[in-house]
């Protein structure tokens, strides 16, 4: 009986014991995966908000279909300008006041905004690479699915302002991890984290076109 009241307790310990190692490096390894995938997301985040700051520029508007969004990129260009000032009389004053321009009289200054050539889209945001035309899918086998995407306009003090957002829900990026630990990760409030349930870019309901991130992931890519 003795020995099997030992064995016994040795099985209990061991299990107590490797219980406590997964509560410990259990959200040191789910940290781990979780910034390795939150990356990967906003790398193709960030790809949509350049695309659609793009769109903006030459549209007025944001737009909320990926497949819209590719036709322009693959088919839109950017002026190339250059300005210059000048300067010539003015006619109606100098007459008024009998002034003779040549004698120092009244003058006008204009700047004056050339066009001297075209610069595509693609080539500006994605020179080399046609990874634009995945960055809606999630970088994942195992979790397929798009990054939502919507755009529209909000009204404030009576005007109205273009707004789009680009969201993925935390839960598709862990799916496969412990969901007590993505529970948390869900009501993080942190300027080091990702708060709320979203990793996104812009916004709906404000007028935003930056993402949710913190700056660590910025800052690493920049090392990168």
């Amino acid at each position: 009986m003795r020995i099997v009241t030992r064995i016994v307790l040795w099985a209990v310990i061991a299990f107590l014991g490797w219980k406590l190692v997964k509560a410990i490096n259990g959200p040191v390894e789910f940290n781990k995966v979780k910034e390795v995938r939150y990356a990967k997301v906003i790398e193709k985040l960030r790809d949509i908000q350049s695309a659609q700051l793009a769109y903006q520029s030459l549209n007025g508007k944001f737009v909320g279909s990926y497949d819209s969004l590719i036709q322009f990129i693959d088919t839109a260009q950017y002026a190339i300008t250059t300005r210059r000032d000048t300067s010539f009389a003015d006619r109606e004053r100098n007459i008024a006041f009998g002034l003779d321009p040549e004698d120092g009289g009244y003058y006008l200054e204009e700047r004056i905004v050339d066009t001297i050539g075209f610069k595509s889209v693609k080539d500006s945001l994605f020179a080399g690479t046609d990874r634009y035309k995945n960055m809606m899918k999630l970088p994942y086998d195992w979790a397929p699915g798009e990054i939502e995407l919507d755009a529209g306009f909000i009204e404030r003090k009576g005007t109205k302002y273009a707004v789009f957002q680009a969201r993925v829900a935390k839960e598709s990026i862990l799916k496969d991890q412990d969901p007590n630990l993505v529970a948390q990760e869900n009501l993080i409030q942190s300027v080091d984290g990702v708060n709320g349930p979203y990793i996104q870019v812009g916004d709906m309901n404000e007028i935003n076109t930056s993402g949710n991130w913190p700056e660590f992931y910025d800052s690493r890519r920049r090392k990168e």
